[in-house]
């Protein structure tokens, strides 16, 4: 709930974004083309309740350049490890096992207080709502149908004039201020009877346009719409007034299409009707329907629209649609920074009661490295963490994401237990090791990134993305890229990494056994005694330096099994390799490795 409401700050933001773009160019844009700028809006506030999005506009430019070369994709790639010590020989690039983050967040106690609030205010605005509906069903049920043959041959004619097929029945009753048009299956016009009586039958016309103009707009449908964001967002004073400009937006555009069937010759009269109406109309009672009416502010806004209308010309017209969607790609490619995923982003908080948790000193291990390690006793269900706060921080995996990517390969069947060839591409990568056919095993032992690219391409990123929601890894957010995994979207705690080698050792995910035992293979390393260590490295190179390092894996022996992740972070020679030694002169030291 906590993200829910940060969402809601960005929300406000981009809210007085989009005001400020239909100010500033609101000679451009035509009205029809500011009210259909604010449309932007609902995938605005749909975003909060959906996965980060993938979509980013900077990133589909460098995607499509990079297209170009496929030797440019490489500049940035993490580096190849180099062996961790003297007493392995194949440690080119290790891959880890043990996947699977199972999140074991709860909610805070303020968190749950907020979300409770919240679904109160979403009860009284649907009360508010069902009185709104019992409204209209007593309206309904008492109106009658219209029985003037005057003003229903002068309906006919409406209809036709806008090219309006369906028929549309109107009825007349006492208890309406104002006319509206309701319903969205089946829309019908109501007006009240004193306009039948007591207005001429031009004023009448231009009534009839307005609300079919409203039907042609399939503004009931854009009301719904209204009323469920009133409901999710009835705490957000910013989102209460965007939709309160909306609905004058919506006037506003209705008028303008009136007169873009009448001509500019009828402003004049048409205003005039409205300036009659004005003492007389009000808001409609119902939260389902939309009219005529409106608040006096409203209705000058709408008279003045109405004064200075002309035609836009095809030039006008080209320049704000261009206009429009170049507003909305910027805003779109903005939009992942509300969602609440995105939120998730930047650190972990795991449930305190889940297991024993101890903090450790080795910051004479790290020397300048700004890093955590952190270590799970399967038997004893605890927990040893050096640098909570790195700890819980969310950062990118980079290659010891590579075990999770073969598990959902296996899964799918793009390679088997028996049957992990991949061929060689034949584009000549930075490393001698990469450029051959590979296995599930060597790919891991290299550490072969076109391998694993390979995997991923034939999933499809629907499918990734699935498979680390059900898994719960670190933040689940992938872009379109095929290198999401290293130094980009997806992001990870060490404390995280732990706790999905930990599911991932245990199956709790209840994948194959094959096929988890396949990837416990590729990323067995030695057996000493009766220890074997299994582990995964990974480098972060950003601009050439070696940035972030990893080394996650699990020792397991006859008695237990210890789960550990290692990060270090600097601004160059940060490696895989180097968080690996540190790793095992931690392990040794702690006679868990010797």
């Amino acid at each position: 709930m906590i993200r829910f409401l940060l969402s809601n700050l960005f929300l406000g933001i981009f809210i007085g974004i989009l005001a400020f773009c239909k100010w500033i160019f609101r000679r451009t844009l035509s009205s029809q083309m500011q009210y259909h700028l604010w449309f932007l809006l609902f995938f605005f506030l749909l975003v909060p309740f959906v996965p980060v999005c993938s979509f980013s506009l900077p990133a589909q430019i460098s995607s499509f350049f990079s297209t170009f070369s496929s030797q440019k994709g490489f500049a940035h790639h993490p580096l190849t490890d180099s062996p961790l010590s003297s007493t392995f020989s194949n440690t080119s690039e290790w891959m880890n096992d043990f996947t699977i983050s199972m999140s074991r967040q709860v909610p805070s106690i303020a968190g749950q207080i907020l979300f409770l609030l919240w679904c109160t205010g979403i009860g009284i605005m649907f009360i508010f709502f069902i009185r709104s509906v019992r409204q209209l069903y007593h309206l309904s049920s008492t109106a009658l149908p219209l029985e003037n043959a005057e003003i229903s041959s002068l309906y006919i004619n409406c209809l036709k004039e806008l090219g309006i097929t369906r028929n549309i029945p109107v009825y007349t009753t006492a208890f309406l201020p104002s006319p509206a048009i309701t319903g969205i299956f089946q829309p019908r016009i109501y007006l009240p009877l004193r306009l039948i009586s007591g207005y001429p039958h031009s004023a009448l016309r231009y009534i009839l346009l307005h609300e079919l103009q409203h039907y042609r707009q399939k503004d009931g449908l854009l009301n719904l719409f209204l009323n469920i964001f009133c409901a999710l967002y009835w705490f957000n004073p910013a989102v209460w007034y965007v939709l309160h400009e909306i609905r004058i937006d919506r006037e506003i555009a209705c008028d303008t299409s009136v007169l873009e069937t009448l001509g500019e010759t009828s402003c004049q009269e048409y205003g005039a009707a409205l300036i009659n109406f004005a003492e007389t109309l009000s808001h409609t009672p119902f939260s389902f329907s939309v009219g005529l009416g409106g608040s006096m502010p409203q209705m000058k806004r709408r008279i003045l629209n109405i004064a200075s209308y002309q035609a836009p010309t095809p030039w006008k017209k080209a320049k704000g649609y261009a206009l429009v969607l170049v507003i909305s790609l910027l805003l779109i490619s903005m939009s992942p920074v509300l969602s609440m995923q995105a939120a998730k982003e930047t650190s972990f908080r795991p449930d305190p009661s889940d297991s024993i948790v101890s903090t450790i000193d080795l910051s004479s291990y790290f020397r300048d490295y700004e890093g955590t390690f952190v270590l799970y006793d399967l038997q004893k269900d605890h927990y040893q963490i050096y640098h909570p706060e790195q700890a819980y921080k969310r950062i990118s995996p980079d290659s010891t994401y590579k075990l999770y990517s073969a598990l959902f390969g296996l899964e799918e069947k793009i390679i088997t237990p028996k049957d992990s060839m991949i061929p060689w591409d034949h584009n000549h990568y930075p490393f001698d090791a990469w450029n051959k056919n590979h296995t599930l095993d060597s790919a891991m032992s290299a550490s072969v990134n076109w391998y694993f690219q390979t995997i991923d391409k034939k999933l499809g990123h629907g499918k990734i993305r699935s498979y680390l929601q059900q898994i719960h890894y670190g933040n689940e957010s992938i872009d379109q890229s095929d290198s999401y995994w290293m130094e980009s979207s997806l992001k990870i705690s060490a404390f995280e990494q732990v706790s999905l080698l930990t599911d991932f050792y245990q199956n709790t995910f209840d994948f194959n056994p094959e096929h988890i035992a396949a990837v416990k293979d590729s990323i067995r390393l030695i057996t000493h005694g009766k220890n074997t260590l299994y582990g995964k490295t990974g480098t972060g190179n950003v601009n050439g330096q070696n940035v972030n390092g990893w080394f996650i894996g699990y020792i397991e022996n006859s008695q237990n099994t210890y789960l550990f992740a290692t990060n270090i972070q600097a601004e160059q020679q940060a490696s895989g390799s180097t968080a690996s030694q540190i790793t095992l002169d931690l392990l040794e030291d702690m006679g868990i490795w010797n």
